[in-house]
């Protein structure tokens, strides 16, 4: 049977197989912007647009340090907090984003972060990915985050066809229980900077090939897919391809 004709049951089998290598793959996935509280993750999250989340962590240290509240950031000299934020790009369009964020929790939510999707979308900044990694994150709320590794996984693995990241949120999380959304979050993100690379995936060292209906994509050898296995986890990663 072509993948075109794979049943509902059959997609529900094989996603959730590959979600139980996921695990076995990145058990100790997580969130990699570093955050001591929902106000300082979403902060991480708003820093973390055209960057990556290394470079935000260089710089959260001394913003969370001088910007410990909401009203911090509502009333914050702009050129002070253009200054912290520089080196993670865009900096003047972030700040804006973070001061009208600050007063906006500070007129409307007493200056905490709401725990409902509905309220973190209204916030300047948030929208509905980075209200699903705080909800998370830092509220243990299952949520699924559609980011560019997510999205471009789950449409290779044909997990769904929509391009749509709502669509997408709704279409795989029909196929896992909600528990499990914020996890797989993480490891489908971790997979995507490690392994299944945009242009030339791991394929022949990719512990999820077996169920992938895109194997092939990126080299097929094991020797030559494994140069492009990345990341602390890699010798995890090839050993469990079983070479």
């Amino acid at each position: 049977m072509s993948r075109s004709e794979e049943s509902r049951l059959s997609l529900v089998r094989r996603a959730r197989r590959m979600k139980r290598r996921l695990d076995e793959a990145y058990p100790g996935a997580h969130c990699e912007l570093d955050f001591g509280s929902p106000l300082e993750l979403v902060v991480a999250v708003v820093l973390s647009a055209q960057t990556t989340d290394v470079r935000v962590n260089e710089v959260t240290p001394a913003l969370f340090a001088r910007y410990r509240t909401a009203a911090d950031y509502a009333g914050a000299d702009r050129t002070e907090l253009e200054e912290l934020i520089r080196p993670t790009g865009f900096y003047r369009n972030k700040a804006s984003a973070l001061m009208k964020l600050g007063a906006a929790l500070v007129e409307r939510f007493d200056g905490e972060v709401p725990r409902a999707l509905d309220e973190l979308v209204t916030l300047p900044g948030v929208g509905r990915k980075t209200a699903n990694v705080v909800l998370g994150n830092a509220f243990g709320i299952p949520g699924i985050t559609v980011d560019t590794h997510f999205g471009r996984l789950v449409r290779r693995w044909r997990w769904t066809e929509h391009e749509d990241p709502v669509k997408v949120e709704h279409a795989v999380g029909e196929l896992f229980p909600a528990k499990d959304w914020t996890m797989l979050s993480h490891r489908v993100i971790f997979h995507g900077r490690r392994v299944c690379h945009a242009r030339k995936p791991a394929c022949g060292a990719c512990p999820l090939a077996r169920d992938c209906p895109s194997f092939g994509t990126g080299p097929t050898e094991f020797a030559e897919a494994a140069k492009l296995v990345k990341g602390p986890e890699r010798e995890h990663l090839l050993a469990m391809v079983g070479r």
